[in-house]
């Protein structure tokens, strides 16, 4: 079995542990960052979607042109460009990059972000325009010949798509509602979720599963994401945890793109409802930083040493889970203790697993 690392870059050194450093966009940091994830033996890198964030597209293709092989992730919302045209731009970028794109479906966790682009649908609705976007998009990826639709959100006549990807562009799909689950088990093919304790995420992938039976599919691939906390031993790594706690305390409010302190969207709530529990949770979940952040995005640490956040991380491969999407809160330094001490724990005891296998 293999399982898909996936890391995250941003055009700025930021953390919710510090004020964010340098301009906006800053191409020396986004080809170290990216080229950081590379040498790490990372997968893909996720690329994030904001109102008032830079062009997710064209960083990644910034980011792909001075890196070799890594993949990109791009977020992307639905609802602010035609399907037909986001079809074009993905197509052609997976074409010069060699078929290293992926695209990361965010339908929206926040009305008032949400209208800051001018969208005023409600959180039903924006999933429902959704899955036409996500039906026409692999229908122009997969088809020759023009075509017409008409839907309830889109209408055109006689498109043709002109350029195909390289290869079979991989979708993935965020949301912790009911309606995300339908949609997402209908369109995607890996569903994304935030890192809950382990019996909550069991409760989420037989969600999804049972919605992608529902729409005749087979199993989704699965990805879960964290921020893993590591040093020597345990015992030091909790004590970096306090110390990075202290500082996203003391670097106040962090509003995010999902409405600060009260977040809408079901998987924020949720994340904090863990948190409301306790602070830690199975072998070595905290939950402490995503209530001191508001739970904006992926905000729960997993704390140890390698060896233990490698369990960890491998409690959840037992679950069903395919894709491991980390980030730390030094982020270009834990990309890369990540690929040096991390990752190839993961993949040996996979390796391991997979040979036991075989000679049984």
């Amino acid at each position: 079995m293999t399982v898909e690392f996936v890391g995250m870059i941003a055009t700025r050194d930021q953390s919710e542990t510090r004020p964010s450093a340098g301009p906006v966009v800053d191409p020396a940091y986004v080809r170290r960052f990216a080229r950081a994830h590379e040498d790490a033996g990372f997968d893909r890198v996720l690329v994030a979607y904001g109102s008032s964030t830079p062009d997710a597209t064209q960083v990644a293709a910034y980011a792909a042109a001075h890196t070799e092989r890594i993949g990109l992730l791009i977020a992307h919302r639905p609802g602010f460009v035609a399907p037909t045209l986001a079809a074009r731009t993905f197509a052609t970028l997976d074409q010069f990059t060699g078929g290293r794109v992926a695209v990361h479906t965010i339908t929206g966790g926040s009305d008032a972000e949400q209208r800051r682009d001018g969208d005023y649908l409600g959180k039903d609705d924006r999933y429902a325009r959704t899955e036409e976007y996500l039906t026409v998009l692999r229908r122009a990826w997969s088809s020759n010949d023009a075509f017409s639709y008409e839907g309830r959100f889109y209408k055109f006549e006689d498109f043709t798509p002109g350029v195909q990807p390289a290869h079979r562009i991989p979708l993935y799909f965020g949301g912790s509602s009911a309606a995300a689950y339908r949609v997402g088990g209908k369109t995607a093919d890996t569903y994304a979720l935030w890192g809950e304790p382990l019996a909550e995420t069991a409760e989420q992938i037989a969600s999804v599963q049972a919605s992608a039976a529902a729409a005749g599919r087979g199993p989704l691939g699965i990805s879960v994401s964290f921020r893993p906390i590591l040093a020597a031993t345990d015992d030091l790594a909790w004590e970096r945890a306090g110390r990075i706690l202290s500082g996203i305390k003391a670097n106040g409010p962090f509003a995010g793109v999902l409405g600060g302190r009260n977040p809408e969207n079901v998987g924020s709530q949720r994340l904090l409802a863990a948190a409301s529990k306790q602070d830690r949770h199975d072998r070595a979940l905290w939950t402490a930083t995503a209530a001191a952040s508001g739970a904006q995005g992926n905000s729960t640490a997993l704390v140890g040493s390698p060896e233990t956040v490698a369990q960890a991380l491998l409690d959840y491969v037992d679950l069903g889970v395919t894709t491991i999407l980390i980030r730390g809160y030094d982020p270009v330094d834990d990309a890369v203790d990540y690929g040096r001490h991390l990752i190839p724990l993961v993949r040996q005891e996979l390796r391991h697993r997979e040979l036991a296998g075989a000679s049984r």
